[in-house]
């Protein structure tokens, strides 16, 4: 069994004693842990992650938040098995999605069928949800893109995080992208379950990197199979909030150039006529 890197990204100095045990009594396999100290937020998470890769030793890589519990055991196991299985896989995730669309949003703007995830997530209101989707009678399902809060990654020294790229956001589809463009594959398992304790961030800071990634890698989307229609419907849905959303921040320029990508969509509908009324509008204020 190869040993696993783990990297976690801090914003203290440490991680909690909780997290250091929790991972020590359930991995289940050899590993070292790699803690980032970001706690003057010297890195961006790219920055973080890269560092992170460079120090490690382990054949296999483990990125994940430092507000998780694994309850899973020997979960370390079972990543190695999933690597050793199928020599195609290159990123193993524990949320995703079948399909991303060439829009710029997030992986989970998609139908909720498209959705694949095995997560405890916690929620401001004190409210828990298990989220246990997508899997029909298989444990390990080929996505899209995957969520940050746990990768595993296969060691490829061709492949680490951008990072031109700044700040917290869109890391984990940055990495999704990388692996995808080298040829793996990128999956979801059920067969590890961890617990979250907080929710991302959806802010102007995320709608910037957002639009930044998608441009970037705007060549290689969209990504995923549906029908041709269904497709062509998310993605008019996908621009229209992205859209909506960068206004509400004053991001006209971004907004713009989005709407542009709509327009070659859906040249025909009402939607331009109010958009261009509003920028105008907001323009002259």
């Amino acid at each position: 069994m190869k040993m696993l890197s783990i990297i976690i990204c801090s914003r203290t100095q440490n991680i909690s004693e909780n997290l250091s045990e929790n991972i020590k009594n359930t991995i289940g396999c050899e590993y070292e842990l790699i803690v980032i100290d970001n706690s003057e937020n010297k890195y961006s998470i790219f920055e973080a992650y890269n560092l992170g890769i460079v120090k490690s030793k382990g054949e296999y890589l483990c990125m994940m938040h430092d507000d998780v519990l694994l309850h899973t055991i020997a979960w370390g196991g079972i990543v190695n098995t999933i690597f050793k299985d199928d020599n195609e896989i290159g990123l193993i995730g524990v949320a995703g999605a079948t399909i991303k669309t060439k829009s710029p949003s997030a992986w989970w703007d998609c139908p909720e069928n498209q959705r694949v995830m095995n997560i405890i997530q916690h929620f401001p209101n004190q409210t828990t949800e298990e989220w246990n989707c997508g899997f029909g009678y298989r444990s390990v399902i080929k996505v899209a893109a995957i969520d940050g809060v746990f990768m595993a990654m296969r060691r490829d020294n061709q492949i680490c995080f951008d990072s031109t790229m700044h700040g917290f956001h869109n890391y984990d589809l940055n990495i999704s992208f990388e692996y995808i463009k080298k040829g793996y594959k990128i999956v979801v398992t059920n067969e590890v379950l961890l617990e979250h304790f907080s929710l991302g961030i959806v802010n102007e800071a995320w709608f910037r990197s957002t639009y930044a990634l998608h441009k970037k890698y705007r060549k290689l989307l969209p990504l995923g199979k549906c029908e041709k229609a269904n497709c062509n419907k998310l993605e008019v849905i996908n621009a229209k909030h992205f859209i909506e959303e960068s206004l509400k921040y004053g991001l006209h320029t971004i907004a713009i150039a989005v709407w542009m990508q709509l327009f070659c969509l859906n040249p025909i509908t009402q939607y331009h006529y109010s958009f261009w009324k509003r920028i105008i509008k907001e323009k002259l204020c």
